[in-house]
């Protein structure tokens, strides 16, 4: 009987090792899973914008929620995001772009949506004398 009593004891302090050892774990794996979730996100984005006119390219940074003037254009930058795949990122923002020089109040912005890196003609920035790419988000 003094055998099975030791037995118990020995196999509780195992049960509380091994419960202690997966809760641990686990804090750890769930502290990564955030980590990784806010480098997905951005707090800057940078796009190129192409002058069609004059054919040169730009590259400007915007910081996510500030506006930024680009000669006629008015941009700003709501959200960011880089995808949780290595192999063939993408990236993705949601800006807003106004034009300065259109004096009709109906149309407020001439671009107000989410914007792809891979893929700008999914939902094109149309406007007679730029072109905007996204390129970056960090």
């Amino acid at each position: 009987m003094i055998k099975s009593k030791k037995n118990i004891q020995f196999g509780k302090i195992n049960f509380l090792v091994i419960l202690f050892y997966l809760v641990f774990i686990n804090l750890i794996l769930s502290n990564k899973q955030l980590e990784a979730k806010e480098t997905l996100t951005g707090k800057f984005i940078e796009i190129k914008i192409l002058d069609k006119i004059s054919s040169k390219n730009n590259l400007l940074k915007i910081e996510i929620g500030i506006e930024k003037k680009f000669k006629n254009l008015l941009i700003k930058g709501l959200k960011c995001k880089n995808s949780e795949f290595d192999d063939n990122p993408e990236i993705t923002a949601y800006i807003q772009v106004k034009d300065l020089t259109n004096d009709n109040n109906n149309e407020v912005f001439v671009f107000n949506g989410w914007t792809f890196s891979s893929s700008p003609t999914i939902k094109p920035f149309d406007h007679p004398v730029y072109n905007i790419w996204l390129t970056k988000c960090y």
